[in-house]
């Protein structure tokens, strides 16, 4: 079934996701989620015991999506596809999350630094008569950083809301010797496979 306009439900808080969707013509109403700590959160991002970052990043993505259809049925609103988005940076097989303080944040580009580290991104798109997911991975090389680059760049904003504690849209781009894969996947949104998901659910990109 092909919807008549490119829009659709956009399940993330991202800004960069929102900016990629744009990029590639599709329109979109936000639908967040909570995920705020000290409250209920509507879909968990815990790490289960023994469980592979493949497997977390694409069940993350797939419950946000299954989550926020649910809701949409459940107030009877509109229905037209629902995007969900998960992205993880892992080194040494271990999830880097985002930091909770300067001193994370120090503690993961000292880690990244001089290394190769995976983003994994899972996009999840849900709509009436398709379910449809994948999951990209690039392999992103981070120069030698030096102490004072680091302490520079942990004492402004950037890390903070950042799965690894850096994005690749801002200044840490400067660290960024080499990347294989998506940048737009490693900023939070693979557009290749994310079109070719939209198609499948019968938008025209």
């Amino acid at each position: 079934m092909k919807h008549k306009h490119n829009r659709i439900y956009l399940a993330s808080k991202s800004p960069r996701r929102r900016e990629l969707l744009r990029q590639i013509g599709v329109d979109f109403e936000l639908m967040l989620l909570r995920s705020d700590p000290g409250r209920t959160v509507d879909v968990s991002e815990e790490v289960w015991p023994d469980e592979n970052v493949h497997d977390y990043v694409a069940r993350v993505a797939k419950e946000k999506g299954a989550f926020a259809f649910n809701l949409l049925l459940q107030r009877r609103q509109q229905l037209r596809p629902v995007l969900t988005a998960d992205t993880t940076v892992t080194i040494d097989g271990e999830i880097l999350g985002k930091p909770i303080d300067n001193r994370e944040a120090v503690a993961m580009l000292e880690r990244l630094s001089g290394r190769t580290h995976q983003v994994l991104t899972s996009v999840a798109v849900h709509a009436e008569r398709v379910s449809e997911q994948i999951t990209q991975v690039s392999n992103v090389r981070f120069a030698e950083l030096t102490p004072a680059q680091i302490r520079a760049y942990c004492a402004t904003s950037e890390p903070y809301d950042k799965a690894g504690g850096y994005g690749i849209q801002g200044p840490a781009a400067l660290f960024i010797e080499h990347i294989e894969g998506s940048h737009s996947g490693i900023m939070g949104l693979p557009l290749f496979e994310t079109a070719n998901l939209l198609r499948k659910a019968g938008l025209s990109i």
